[in-house]
């Protein structure tokens, strides 16, 4: 998750850093370059997805994919104001085993904004995503995995479409799988995002440089990342050509939908309530602040439904602060997993 400018902290009850014209990212340093990273990042990201859309409910949904068709399913999902490309450097290493996807959001990454979000029309993304990339054409049901924010669609498709997957894998997200209790019809105007998210009254911001924009990207919930390639390597993609509001021409914008919590709904809370029809794991950061909220509580809820795994030495953000530690989580967890896992009733 990130918090450019004064983008919504992505984290249940965290607080937005606020950012002053002065505050500047882990990324400043570098002055617009790259920085340097290790010797597997190159060869991982040479490995390049197909980049596809599909239209849904009248939005295009960007859409990456690796990996055979007919292999078996993996759908990664994002957290809030991310993007499908926040996994580019993991899922090639799922390649040779998996049909594996990623995908964004509407309102985020590359595909199209909406007037109003759902966590119902969400979940019909990440179906219609997993279908039109093959991840169905395997020989079993697909495996679904969401970071943060994006727990809260997997947790509506555990509930309500989860006969159709062989599993759910919450990265990094609360328990409940989701900041607070979900909107009620007629809450939708003007309605700020989760706990932290903080109330959004103007567009994002336009950096006549790609310098300047990139010095001011930051993680959210604020921690400290020390792959400052990773945090590159996101930063780059979720940048947009914007006119410059003075009209001096064209600068870089943040591709987030700045207004999204604003006009984000759930239309029947209910549908997120009720046990998990297929099996759940779990792998989160020991130094995730997110989990500390709540750590028995997430510890008492998997208790009988699945594998918890814990990656050392890592925030929030696993994919960015541990990559291969996730990688190897993942992989030793699909490896046997959601096989022999009975639900809890």
């Amino acid at each position: 998750m990130t918090s450019p400018d004064n983008a919504p902290s992505l984290s249940p009850s965290l607080s937005v850093d606020p950012a002053g014209d002065a505050k500047q990212g882990p990324l400043a340093p570098y002055h617009g370059a790259k920085p340097p990273a290790p010797a597997w990042f190159a060869p991982a990201l040479a490995q390049e997805p197909e980049r596809t859309f599909v239209t849904v409910a009248g939005a295009k949904i960007e859409s990456l994919a690796w990996g055979a068709r007919g292999k078996p399913g993996l759908l990664l999902m994002h957290g809030n104001a991310a993007h499908a490309d926040w996994y580019s450097f993991i899922a090639p290493f799922f390649a040779e085993r998996f049909r594996v996807a990623s995908m964004s959001w509407s309102g985020m990454g590359g595909s199209d904004w909406r007037e109003t979000y759902a966590v119902e029309t969400f979940a019909e993304e990440a179906l219609t995503v997993a279908r039109e990339a093959g991840l169905f054409d395997g020989p079993v049901k697909p495996v679904f995995a969401a970071h943060s924010f994006g727990a809260l669609t997997l947790r509506y498709l555990s509930v309500q479409h989860g006969h159709e997957i062989a599993g759910a894998i919450v990265l990094d997200s609360r328990t409940d799988m989701m900041g607070r209790p979900p909107p009620r019809p007629g809450e939708t105007a003007n309605r700020p995002g989760p706990p932290g998210a903080g109330d959004r009254t103007k567009p994002n911001n336009v950096y006549p440089t790609l310098e300047a924009a990139l010095a001011r990207f930051r993680l959210a919930p604020p921690q400290p990342c020390e792959n400052h390639y990773l945090v590159d390597h996101i930063a780059r993609l979720s940048l947009k050509r914007a006119p410059m509001p003075d009209g001096s021409g064209e600068g870089w914008t943040w591709k987030f939908d700045p207004f999204l919590f604003r006009n984000f709904s759930v239309s029947n809370p209910d549908a997120l309530s009720g046990a998990p029809k297929c099996p759940l794991a779990m792998i989160w950061g020991a130094r995730s602040a997110i989990i500390q909220m709540d750590r028995l509580g997430m510890m008492k809820s998997m208790e009988g439904r699945g594998p918890m795994l814990e990656i050392p030495d890592s925030g929030h953000h696993v994919m960015l602060d541990q990559p291969l530690a996730l990688v190897t989580a993942l992989d030793g967890l699909l490896q046997g997993w959601p096989n022999g896992w009975a639900q809890r009733p």
